[in-house]
């Protein structure tokens, strides 16, 4: 009958199919590969290493504690390298801040690029509340294992998600999927059910994007140092909300006109190109070396090799010829003034020109003192950044997944260096025999410079080996990492 309303349209459909499989996958698989277990070990050391490097810069530590003075939870969610105790939503925030700040965390670099150790905060921070909670309540703790199979699945599912979906392309930025991720294995966590997990995680796709704008000149802000803190947060509010019995909604990503892909997306389907397991964190990118975006951290290595045949002759040089991936050149070739550290640690010319010139690259080399050397910006302007399209195509290759980088300089007589050209950065799977002592390193050097020896030692001797980091309880485990 004419101007009767179809009810059959109300009717709330099955969830979207890529949702069900992230909960299958949350809820039911198990983590089988040895390398992703041992490599999640390092993850969870790299990543609080960078946490602890993080602390010895105030616009970090500034952004810690309870977001209203005061605001402390006594029992609550620990802050590593502080007095702080938060409520997990806080103190996700806290942990995602540290662990992201410096842009030294691991790497995932697909059709879409992300951090998948960003998630970090809103799991270390809800399995310190639980074991907390379950301890003063006389239940037995979560263990450090509950945390290193948590991190293999949530970078799993970022990881996984960004190798054909291009959320860059259409402006937004890669910690929506860290919410995505975060909120799936924290629901998880807290007790949430197969329909729990699916309902968060509904939520969080429908929270839609963050704009890139911060991560992109004229923007370029410190934003993006505390946006992966921001999307754990929210992740773990939406977990809390949904186990209150909040419900989801199904087809958040596929409702004609109102849907995740129709409003963000262009419309095209999301897909997951392989099935979830273990992939990603096997094939992780560590940075180890110096903090740097790593679509130049071969660069970086390139810059190193040629600084003892140009130190002496930077004011001979003509041109600096620097050969990228086609993601490099979109998001790292940034010519004119680069006004903060943010702006400079996305630059692949003064990532180039800082080795090239010093012979090292780090957290430090990004600050305005630092920028301040008038032969940094003189040595960008004789820099020219073009796509190589073997690095484009390697990059994208499943089983390479190279990084790679070229660099020549050129001398006003006439003369050259050699094209210094690197494919694999040292943090990537195939140099991981010559990484992990470098992040060994890294991580002793974190610790021992940031806490007591006592303290320190107590750290070192926890985190020696995963065997024995996976059986201690979390609640012990996070008592390590306060300040005394």
């Amino acid at each position: 009958m004419s101007g009767e309303v179809d009810i059959r349209a109300a009717a709330r459909p099955e969830p979207d199919a890529l949702i069900q499989q992230i909960a299958d996958y949350v809820c039911d698989y198990e983590i089988t590969s040895e390398e992703a277990w041992q490599t999640a070990h390092y993850c969870l050391k790299d990543s609080l290493a960078c946490s602890m490097l993080a602390m010895r810069f105030p616009e970090c530590v500034k952004l810690l504690g309870p977001l209203v003075p005061g605001a402390d939870l006594k029992g609550g969610a620990r802050v590593p390298g502080t007095h702080f105790e938060l409520d997990p939503v806080q103190a996700a925030f806290n942990i995602g801040v540290q662990v992201r700040y410096l842009d030294f965390n691991d790497t995932w670099l697909a059709a879409e690029w992300g951090h998948p150790s960003d998630n970090l905060g809103a799991i270390l921070a809800v399995a310190d509340y639980i074991s907390r909670t379950e301890v003063a309540e006389g239940r037995p703790p979560l263990s450090v294992d509950r945390v290193l199979e948590a991190m293999i699945k949530a970078h799993e599912i970022q990881g996984v998600l960004a190798l054909k979906n291009s959320f860059n392309r259409v402006g937004l930025d890669h910690v929506l999927l860290v919410r995505v991720a975060s909120t799936a294995v924290v629901t998880h966590m807290l007790g949430g059910s197969r329909d729990d997990v699916i309902n968060a995680v509904t939520q969080a796709w429908i929270d839609g994007g963050a704009l890139r704008t911060y991560r992109h000149a004229p923007n370029t802000g410190p934003r993006k140092s505390w946006a992966a803190g921001d999307a754990c947060r929210r992740a773990v509010m939406l977990a809390l909300l949904t186990l209150k019995g909040e419900i989801g909604y199904p087809s958040a990503l596929t409702a004609k006109g109102w849907g995740f892909q129709d409003v963000l997306f262009k419309g095209q389907d999301l897909v997951l190109e392989r099935e979830l397991g273990s992939y990603v964190m096997e094939n992780i990118l560590f940075k180890i070396s110096f903090p740097a975006e790593f679509h130049a951290q071969t660069a970086v290595e390139c810059a190193l090799k040629l600084h003892p045949e140009v130190k002496d002759r930077l004011d001979d040089i003509e041109r600096i010829e620097i050969e990228t991936q086609e993601a490099g050149v979109r998001i790292i070739d940034k010519t004119g003034p680069l006004n903060n550290y943010a702006d400079r640690d996305h630059c692949i010319q003064y990532m180039v020109a800082v080795p090239l010139i010093f012979g090292n690259l780090t957290a430090e080399s990004y600050n305005d003192d630092v920028a301040a050397n008038p032969r940094i910006d003189a040595l960008r302007d004789k820099m020219t950044v073009k796509e190589n399209p073997r690095f484009t195509e390697e990059y994208f290759d499943a089983d390479k997944r190279a990084i790679g980088n070229s660099v020549q300089v050129f001398f006003t007589d006439g003369s050259s260096t050699e094209k210094v050209s690197i494919d694999y950065p040292v943090g990537h799977r195939r140099r991981r025999d010559e990484g992990i002592p470098l992040l060994e390193d890294k991580f002793e050097r974190a610790i021992r410079g940031y806490f007591s020896k006592r303290q320190a030692d107590g750290i070192m001797e926890a985190m020696e080996n995963r065997a024995v980091a996976s059986n201690m309880d979390v609640h012990e485990f996070g008592a390590l990492w306060s300040l005394i």
